[in-house]
């Protein structure tokens, strides 16, 4: 089933709701054939648990009116991407600048290393091979188009 009119619908109500906020944006909505409506937002300093519930509400609220979903039969999750989620967007990329990345490219190769930079067409990676002396510092330049996902990496 096509849902990329109720996807374009929610996202208008999401950026009207958050509009408010520059700090917050929109990262992706997914709705699965159980209507299981999944909203993620995230913020350039992440987003309190406060304010999700404050947009599930008013959001919900405002499917209900309108009556996408006929006799109520829908779900409604509005959260910010989990660590589990890759990065989608350059704001993202951006408050990420400085942390481990896990990059997988279209063709399958994979580099890890500390996300250094980034702009509208690529990340720079520095990836650390060996150890002690015999370590060596190299930088991948990873053309956005070319990614496959990035997904922030755990360090314990």
């Amino acid at each position: 089933m096509d849902y990329s009119s109720q996807i374009q619908a929610i996202a208008r109500k999401i950026e009207d709701l958050i509009a408010g906020e520059p700090d917050l944006f929109l990262i992706e909505i997914k709705i699965k054939p159980t209507n299981n409506v999944k909203v993620f937002i995230d913020g350039d300093q992440g987003v309190s648990i406060e304010r999700l519930i404050k947009y599930n509400r008013s959001l919900y609220k405002q499917i209900e009116e309108s009556g996408m979903f006929p006799n109520g039969d829908y779900s409604l999750e509005v959260s910010s991407p989990g660590l589990d989620e890759p990065l989608k967007n350059f704001r993202q990329y951006q408050k990420n600048i400085g942390r481990p990345v896990e990059v997988i490219t279209i063709d399958g190769l994979k580099r890890e290393g500390k996300l250094l930079s980034t702009n509208e067409q690529e990340i720079v990676v520095e990836e650390i091979k060996g150890k002690g002396k015999k370590a060596e510092t190299i930088q991948h330049t990873i053309l956005i188009n070319q990614i496959k996902t990035t997904k922030i990496q755990i360090k314990f």
